[in-house]
């Protein structure tokens, strides 16, 4: 019979992307099992950890809170989601939260990018020009007009370059 791999914290750092004081964090707040020690003290993870750790890092980008992620981490990865009704509604929530995050951040770039517009044409105004070209690059560019939902989000952005801290 072949001996389990296991790993060193600093490897299952670099497998996971997840750093070793998170790690050791994880483990302080009961979302790791204790790790297993060598003889000389220092931490042993197994494949099976690393799956766990791994799972953690995917539900964190997501934004779950840590909290929120153990009723996950009780379910073994070859279980029947029907099994689990709470937990794919949990999913199907937080799910539908992201999508919503994702298309606040769209209006939040749309908004962004139709200012870096408008100052590719101030920046030009600036320049000599002949023929009045000048005058006419001071025009306002056309653009689609903002929702009031899109002027909120920067209600003071008529003071741009002014910071309010």
């Amino acid at each position: 019979m072949k001996a389990e791999s296991t790993f060193t914290i600093k490897q299952t750092a670099k497998q996971t992307g997840v750093s070793e004081d998170t790690l050791r964090y994880y483990e302080k707040i009961a979302l790791m099992p204790r790790a297993d020690r060598k003889d000389n003290g220092h931490r042993v993870y197994r494949q099976e950890d690393i799956e766990r750790i791994r799972l953690l890092a995917c539900l964190k980008k997501t934004g779950m809170p840590l909290e929120e992620m153990r009723p996950f981490l009780e379910v073994s990865v070859d279980a029947d989601p029907a099994e689990f009704p709470e937990l794919v509604e949990q999913l199907r929530s937080h799910r539908e939260n992201i999508v919503s995050q994702i298309a606040s951040l769209q209006q939040v770039v749309d908004f962004i990018d139709m200012k870096l517009e408008e100052g590719k044409y101030r920046r030009n105004c600036s320049d000599e020009r002949q023929d009045g070209a000048a005058e006419s690059m001071m025009e306002e560019p056309a653009h689609k007009s903002l929702s009031p939902a899109e002027r909120s989000y920067f209600p003071m952005s008529g003071r741009a370059g002014k910071s309010s801290d």
